[in-house]
């Protein structure tokens, strides 16, 4: 089959990044708002990353389960659904979310100005629920010292653990994402000695490098994030970002993990927040709390750009088509 063209969630990391996440308004003045949007998001992105092509300014877009159904209808990605809170030894909170803005360059300006004009688009149609401005912290470390990503699938295999294939076809060229946002208790997590830090992460602190099997805790984060299915191990891409106020003594890391299926992420989170087995879970999470968690569907760039600005949900015109403009059967 043919994958339709995916928005770019696999594009390389960056020194810069706003995260908004929105809810949208009752009433069918906002769903039009939302639907107009969507096709002009190109180029407004287009217009913006013009004045500095070096900065690769991009911008993904995702709606949540419930905004899903309002303004597209049937038929639906097929694993898509409200983030699922999880209780155990700590709580992932589920938050509200119909819509995500993962907007990224080198420089903060194009980021910011792209979000001015999103968000004056939407005027009066949506409430913010989050935003995050994240920035890149030294050489590429979370506020807690270690380098974030250091495993992240590149190139063909970014591809493949993020983009949806003949699984779905008829939503091929999408991706599913999950958001976090975590708030850390520095002065708790500097009081403890470098070498427990890096028995709790997995790495050494100063060189990155992974720590040998044998010598990792079964409760290492690297160690309850790492799933194997049939031999194989499932990879998301992660693009987490530092964020921070320090006059409001706020330190954080936003997480955003990419993924062909919700299901390998929620499996980590799982093995974090309960342990694996339960009881053995990811002691980094007495240092990091969870404050937020929304799950969405990243459509295909074809999808977003063909959305009518008016009318009714979208509807297939035959078998492994939604009909509307260039999306492909298989």
């Amino acid at each position: 089959m043919t994958v339709d063209e995916p928005q770019p969630v696999v594009a390389g990391l960056t020194s810069a990044a706003i995260f908004l996440v929105v809810t949208v308004k009752p009433g069918a003045e906002h769903d039009a708002a939302v639907r107009a949007l969507c096709g002009d998001l190109a180029a407004l992105r287009r217009a913006v990353g013009f004045r500095d092509l070096d900065a690769r300014l991009s911008c993904v877009t995702g709606f949540g389960s419930d905004a899903w159904d309002r303004f597209f209808g049937a038929p639906r990605p097929k694993d898509l659904h409200p983030f699922r809170e999880i209780r155990g030894q700590h709580h992932a909170v589920s938050t509200p979310g119909d819509m995500l803005f993962h907007i990224r360059a080198m420089r903060m300006d194009l980021c910011f100005e792209l979000a001015t004009h999103i968000t004056c688009r939407l005027r009066d149609s949506v409430a913010t629920t989050d935003e995050v401005h994240g920035f890149k912290y030294f050489d590429d470390r979370d506020l807690l010292g270690f380098v974030d990503g250091t495993e992240n699938p590149v190139e063909r295999a970014a591809f493949e653990a993020t983009v949806v294939g003949d699984e779905d076809a008829v939503f091929s060229g999408g991706s599913y994402v999950i958001v976090q946002k975590y708030l850390h208790d520095m002065a708790g997590w500097n009081a403890l000695p470098v070498q427990m830090q890096e028995r709790i992460i997995g790495r050494m602190k100063l060189s990155d490098i992974e720590q040998a099997d044998v010598a990792k805790a079964s409760y290492a984060h690297n160690v309850l994030t790492n799933i194997v299915e049939d031999g194989e191990q499932l990879q998301i891409l992660r693009d987490n970002m530092p964020f921070g106020d320090a006059g409001k003594g706020e330190f954080g890391t936003y997480f955003i993990g990419y993924a062909r299926s919700p299901r390998r992420i929620e499996q980590m989170l799982t093995n974090m927040f309960v342990g694996k087995p339960p009881g053995n879970y990811d002691r980094l999470l007495d240092f990091s709390r969870a404050v937020t968690g929304s799950l969405f569907f990243v459509p295909s760039s074809a999808f977003l750009e063909n959305v009518p600005a008016g009318g009714g949900p979208m509807t297939p015109a035959a078998e492994g088509s939604l009909g509307i403009g260039s999306l492909k059967s298989p």
